[in-house]
C-alpha cells in the first residue's frame, strides 16, 4: 500500500489523504479506525479522571457520542467529495484547537478553584452532555478528510464494503476504545483526587496544540 494521493498545498491534506493501490481490506479500515480514535481515547481518559464516579450509562453515552461523530465525519467527507479537502486541511485543525483549548482551560480553572478536590470530583464535577458533544466534534473533525480518502480509494480500486459500513467500523472502534479509556481514567481519577481536573484540562490543551501543530508539519 503506497500513499500517492493529495489535494492542494496544505500540509495536513498532503499527509492525511491517501490513495490505496489495491483494494482496501477490512483490516486496514480497522487500523484506520484505531488511529483516528487516539484523540477521543485521550479525551475519554480525561473525562474518566475528572469524574471517577461516572455511572455506566453515562460512560456508554460518552463513548457512544465519540463513536457517532467518528462515524458521521467520514460519511460527510465522502459525500461532500474533493471540494471539501482543502477546507478541511485549513479550518479543521484551528476549530479542533479552539474547542479543546476552551474545554481544557475551563477544566483547569475549575480544578484550581476547588479546595477539597475529592469531594468535588464525587459530588460536583460532572461532564455535561453539551461538553461531551463539543469533545466529540473536536476529536473527529479530521475524519472528514478520511471520507475524501475513502472516496478516492473506492474510485480507484474499491472498498471492502459500502462506505457506510466502513465508517460504522471506524465509529465502533472509537466507541470501544473510548469506553476502555473512560474505565482506565476513572481508576486513575480516584487516585489523583484534587489533581485530576488540572491534569485532565492540561491533556485537553495538549491534544489541541498537537492537532494544530500537525497541520503545519
Amino acid at each position: 500500500m503506497r500513499a500517492a494521493f493529495c489535494f492542494g498545498q496544505n500540509p495536513r491534506a498532503r499527509r492525511s489523504l491517501f490513495f490505496w493501490e489495491g483494494t482496501v481490506t477490512i483490516w486496514e479500515i480497522l487500523l484506520l479506525g484505531a488511529a483516528l480514535s487516539m484523540d477521543a481515547v485521550a479525551v475519554g481518559l480525561t473525562d474518566g479522571m475528572n469524574e471517577p464516579q461516572m455511572p455506566l450509562y453515562k460512560a456508554l453515552f460518552v463513548a457512544g457520542a465519540f463513536g457517532l461523530f467518528q462515524f458521521l465525519m467520514p460519511v460527510a467527507g465522502y459525500y461532500c467529495g474533493y471540494a471539501l479537502a482543502n477546507v478541511v486541511g485549513i479550518v479543521a485543525p484551528w476549530l479542533s484547537f479552539g474547542l479543546l483549548a476552551f474545554l481544557g482551560g475551563k477544566t483547569i480553572a475549575e480544578g484550581l478553584s476547588h479546595k477539597d478536590g475529592k469531594a468535588v470530583l464525587r459530588t460536583k464535577r460532572r461532564t455535561g452532555a453539551g461538553q461531551v458533544i463539543l469533545q466529540a466534534i473536536a476529536t473527529s473533525i479530521d475524519a472528514l478528510a478520511v471520507g475524501v480518502t475513502l472516496l478516492a480509494a473506492e474510485t480507484a480500486r474499491g472498498l471492502p464494503d459500502h462506505v457506510l459500513a466502513c465508517a460504522f467500523l471506524i465509529g465502533e472502534t472509537t466507541a470501544a476504545l473510548s469506553l476502555a479509556a473512560l474505565w482506565a481514567g476513572k481508576r486513575t481519577g480516584d487516585r489523583l483526587a484534587d489533581r485530576a481536573e488540572t491534569a485532565g484540562g492540561t491533556i485537553l490543551l495538549l491534544i489541541g496544540v498537537k492537532i494544530l501543530l500537525q497541520s503545519y508539519i
